[in-house]
């Protein structure tokens, strides 16, 4: 199938690494290699990283998380839960690294960004529950880390997209701590894989069906698998309705006109809205998944800044 690329990123498809879903453990060093030759030089200056083990779900060992706190913080801000794409399969603590020291440093908010376990090793619920130890913790030491308990919010990329968007779910239903926004970035949401834009982009770039599927088929394992039970809301936040929307905290949503995912994200969006949700959704036109690595493009650096003006919205900061 043809596509109508941005004429700027069009010229880099060809030096795009082939990601296949085939082999998990492959397409793990596919992405870390992707990452060295799109990522450029780093630039980690005026950031403080740290490391660190925090108790995990019950039973487990623990979650790694990594926090971000702008040097010199001297007053308490908002924060923000970060969940790495990858299609629940692939990626992890050095896959958005760039992007979460940019966020905490521009809008001088603590980022702590998850190490989330991945499928199929540990299918659903490890990743999400892991990511729901996560905001635990981050509110439960909202203090030490100079947060604002009423000013946390969630952002989550892709498949982290999804699983924000399922914390966002859990938290509520569970009385769990309370998120202020939730940001869902080209959002992974739906697996039941009958959308427009999923049927009928079979060999776009970076993502396309054939990984969507196989994406699934790791991330719900046997229990949810083809033939099992009806996946649940929390795996799948597309199958939510409606009245099961209620009461989540303001969204912002982006998709990219040219992804498998796309109408899966307008369709939660709306349904967002429908449910007295405060939305804002922005589709880029000319764009594939992923085609934000190409950081120079026009349509790139526009999205950037309106993610970061997104989130200085929700969280509620001050210019």
């Amino acid at each position: 199938m043809k596509y109508n690329f941005d004429p700027e990123l069009a010229g880099s498809i060809e030096f795009l690494p082939k990601l296949s879903f085939e082999d998990p453990v492959a397409a793990r060093e596919e992405m870390k290699s992707m990452l060295v030759e799109f990522g450029g030089q780093l630039d980690d200056a005026g950031t403080m990283i740290e490391n660190r083990t925090i108790p995990g779900p019950e039973g487990d060992t623990g979650v790694v998380v990594r926090i971000y706190t702008p040097e010199g913080m001297n007053q308490t801000s908002a924060g923000l839960l970060y969940i790495h794409g990858g299609g629940f399969a692939i990626g992890d603590l050095e896959s958005e690294h760039a992007e979460a020291i940019m966020i905490c440093r521009k809008l001088e908010v603590v980022v702590v960004s998850v190490d989330y376990r991945l499928a199929p090793e540990h299918p659903y619920p490890a990743g999400l529950e892991d990511c729901y130890a996560a905001l635990q913790w981050m509110h439960s030491q909202a203090a030490a880390l100079q947060v604002d308990r009423e000013r946390i919010g969630v952002r989550g990329v892709s498949a982290g997209g999804g699983l924000a968007a399922a914390l966002a779910l859990l938290a509520r239903d569970r009385g769990g701590p309370p998120l202020c926004f939730q940001y869902l970035a080209i959002p992974e949401l739906d697996d039941r894989l009958q959308t427009v834009s999923m049927t009928e982009f079979t060999d776009t770039p970076v993502w396309h069906r054939p990984n969507a599927v196989l994406s699934w088929k790791y991330y719900l394992g046997d229990r949810y698998g083809p033939g099992g039970e009806e996946a649940p809301i929390y795996a799948a936040p597309a199958r939510a309705s409606v009245a099961e929307l209620r009461g989540l905290p303001p969204a912002y949503v982006t998709t990219m006109e040219f992804d498998p995912l796309r109408d899966e994200g307008i369709e939660y969006a709306l349904k967002l809205l429908q449910a007295g949700v405060a939305v804002e959704l922005h589709n880029f036109p000319g764009t594939f998944h992923g085609s934000e690595l190409m950081a120079e493009a026009e349509v790139s650096r526009r999205g950037s800044h309106e993610g970061l003006e997104a989130l200085r919205r929700g969280l509620k900061l001050e210019r």
